[in-house]
């Protein structure tokens, strides 16, 4: 009889999980608590480990290419209001795919769909898991379905928690958010903006950052850019009363400049808006019983890593190899999977940290000494263009 899994979550990880259960020969299925499924987005950037997994995932050919020739230019605002060469997101090695967080989940909705050799992924919408009883042969979960108000019990041989940073499935069976969730003092919020900065070519990415607060536009080659707000607080919870929107004017109130000008003026028209608190997820285990967690559920290495899109399909598809390789054993299968991912986690979860430092520096030494290895790795970068130009002439 085939195996039947449960996703809780329809995002990148869910959907990854999911496809790549199938790939293992197993049923999966994938509740999702909103009524429909989103679109739009950010800046998602795919490392190379990110692009493998959606090549093993067989999303690939789903992917829009939306980087700028040569990854664009990249200015960064000085205090003085000048501007200076600086090194965007698509600067770094390993050519990153830019995308927006909406092509990405577009392209694994397709995949869920089926090619004619599989079957398509049963997906439930406006449904959620209320109670996980793991004390049995099977995962006995009810669920309820929020539109009719119905519940329902089913059994499941696996359940998948792919249902975010604050994940019921990792409450429900590994305890308390603060358990597991670090504190980085800091907020950011996310968001698409209708055109560029005016006065930039539409592939221009843009900085300015400040002591504890910086504003980051990400552009493309073929649609609008996104922005994404980002400063430190000592009071998170203060964050979240009142209007988001006067919050950022009275935080980015001393910051004049037209890319903070411009991003405070679109946010209140943006169709698609994250504001929310960073954190990391840490655990000892990602997985217990018959329950296991996935993407930020399990990690959350947060926007600061750049990795968080690029984990979720590794970690779908990874899964989904781990399944393959152990079909008759679950445990041996899950103790694979994560033995093959920590290293990986963990190594982007510290350095997140440094990149922190990167977005939003945290204080004016930290801002100066910031600006000096922006300067230097620039430079850096232009010697090896020319370089390669060089070489790419003598060739020819």
């Amino acid at each position: 009889m085939q195996k039947r899994a449960l996703v809780v979550g329809l995002g990148i990880a869910g959907m990854s999980a999911a496809i790549g259960l199938r790939q293992a020969g197993w049923q999966p299925v994938i509740v999702e608590r909103a009524p429909e499924r989103r679109t739009g987005g950010y800046f998602v950037g795919l490392m190379p480990e990110g692009r493998r997994a959606a090549a093993d995932l067989g999303i690939a050919g789903h992917l829009p290419a939306r980087n700028p020739p040569d990854g664009g230019k990249t200015w960064s605002l000085t205090r003085r209001g000048s501007l200076e060469p600086g090194l965007g997101f698509l600067h770094l090695p390993g050519d990153p795919l830019a995308v927006i967080r909406g092509d990405l989940e577009a392209a694994l909705w397709k995949g869920t769909l089926g090619d004619g050799t599989s079957e398509p992924v049963d997906v439930r919408f406006a449904t959620k898991p209320v109670e996980i009883d793991d004390t049995g042969a099977d995962v006995r979960v009810l669920l309820e379905d929020t539109g009719t108000g119905t519940w329902y019990r089913e059994s499941f041989d696996l359940v998948v928690g792919a249902d975010g940073l604050r994940s019921s499935v990792r409450r429900t069976v590994f305890g308390p958010h603060e358990n597991h969730m670090t504190t980085w003092d800091t907020m950011i919020c996310a968001f698409e903006l209708q055109e560029q900065v005016p006065s930039f070519a539409r592939a221009d990415s843009l900085i300015s950052a400040r002591a504890g607060r910086a504003a980051w536009v990400f552009s493309f080659a073929d649609r609008p850019p996104t922005a994404m707000l980002t400063y430190r607080t000592g009071d998170i919870q203060g964050q979240f009363t009142g209007s988001r929107v006067e919050r950022l004017r009275t935080v980015f109130s001393e910051m004049d400049d037209p890319v903070v000008r411009h991003a405070l003026d679109s946010v209140e028209r943006a169709p698609d808006l994250l504001f929310d608190s960073v954190h990391q997820v840490k655990m000892p285990r990602w997985s217990r019983g018959k329950v296991v967690l996935v993407g930020d559920a399990a990690w959350c290495l947060n926007l600061f890593s750049g990795m968080g899109a690029t984990s979720g399909l590794l970690g779908g598809a990874e899964l989904g190899r781990a399944l393959r390789e152990n079909p008759d054993d679950l445990g041996a299968a899950l103790a694979s999977w994560e033995s093959r991912l920590r290293p990986f986690i963990t190594k982007h979860q510290r350095i997140a940290r440094l990149k922190q430092q990167m977005f939003v520096p945290s204080s004016r030494p930290a801002e100066a000494l910031r600006s000096v290895v922006l300067r230097l790795a620039c430079t850096a970068r232009e010697r090896r263009l020319a370089k390669a130009r060089a070489a790419e002439g003598s060739a020819s």
